[in-house]
């Protein structure tokens, strides 16, 4: 197998003076709180939002629900393709660390959580759109998601990779507004009660490219199921604390970005599809600029495109073509 590529990793602490590096991709959720005149006051609610959720969570032996705080880092992957030092930034995730302010203790929580990358923004942003630009009918392009799936996989299988984090990513996302979700008699207690959805997405084959499945959950208390991806047994690889870190940070994210779904003032049903539309909601104090995220994922679709794959192309297919 060639694995030649080396991976960089950078952390961060994602606090209330956290501010956005020049180098950070600035569709990132968390990115996008921290700008403007409200930054500090947005982190600032977000964090609490976050905190009291996984107290809330993990209610046992927490009779004042305060013996838990969630510390974020934002985790940042640089690659070098050529072994010359050069590199260019492909993936953002971040790690959850839990305080238990009972035992003093400070626990692992779970990297991945959030999940961005400038070559997905690529494929989704320029690829899709330019393969479907004289289509009657959309399709997605051969070996869409190939080259993506190959980078996240020779990362998670690096020493890199192997250093800093014991155990594999999950990525918590939103459900797809596209799809129906149908409950099931499978109720876990922290993710909660188990749905399934009625097709694969886009979504979904773009990440078993990555080697990641999907289970849909919606946790006690939540307006809607969210996507775990993951690798292995997502059931039983995590502890209670780990899977209500991940929970407690994405879902505060979710009511902030998808207020229409997360924050929703009527709770998914047996039979749930997500509505984009829904006027039934409540907005969090939180400013958020949805609009700006959208037309930022094709700026950085084109950044992809003009440093890494058109400059590299040939060195990337042809590594591609040689990873098993």
């Amino acid at each position: 197998m060639n694995n030649d590529f080396t991976f960089t990793i950078k952390s961060i602490c994602f606090d209330e003076s956290y501010r956005p590096s020049d180098n950070t991709r600035i569709t990132t959720n968390f990115a996008n709180l921290a700008r403007g005149a409200r930054r500090q006051q947005n982190l600032r609610d977000a964090l609490r939002m976050i905190n009291n959720r996984f107290n809330a969570l993990a209610h046992w032996d927490n009779a004042k629900g305060d013996r838990y705080s969630v510390e974020l880092e934002i985790i940042s992957v640089d690659v070098d393709i050529e072994g010359k030092g050069q590199t260019f930034p492909t993936i953002e995730m971040l790690k959850t660390n839990i305080v238990d302010h009972h035992t003093e203790q400070r626990i692992d929580g779970i990297v991945g959580n959030n999940f961005s990358s400038y070559v997905r923004d690529y494929d989704f942003s320029v690829l899709l759109p330019n393969h479907n630009k004289n289509q009657t009918q959309f399709s997605i392009p051969d070996n869409f998601g190939d080259l993506h799936g190959k980078l996240f996989k020779s990362f998670v299988k690096s020493d890199s990779f192997k250093e800093n984090f014991t155990k594999p990513p999950v990525i918590c996302l939103s459900v797809s507004d596209n799809k129906t979700y149908q409950r099931t008699g499978n109720q876990h207690p922290v993710l909660g009660v188990e749905y399934e959805p009625s097709g694969p997405s886009l979504t979904e084959h773009y990440f078993q490219k990555m080697s990641l499945q999907v289970r849909y959950f919606m946790p006690a208390n939540s307006a809607a199921p969210l996507a775990f991806y993951f690798v292995g047994d997502l059931l039983n690889d995590y502890s209670n604390l780990e899977l209500i870190g991940t929970i407690s940070t994405m879902e505060t994210f979710q009511k902030i970005y998808r207020p229409e779904i997360y924050n929703a003032n009527a709770v998914a049903g047996k039979c749930y599809q997500p509505n984009l539309n829904n006027l039934d909601h409540s907005l969090t104090q939180i400013v958020y600029d949805r609009e700006e995220r959208s037309q930022l994922a094709s700026e950085q679709g084109k950044f992809a495109e003009q440093h890494f794959i058109k400059p590299h192309q040939r060195l990337l297919e042809q590594w591609a073509a040689n990873y098993a």
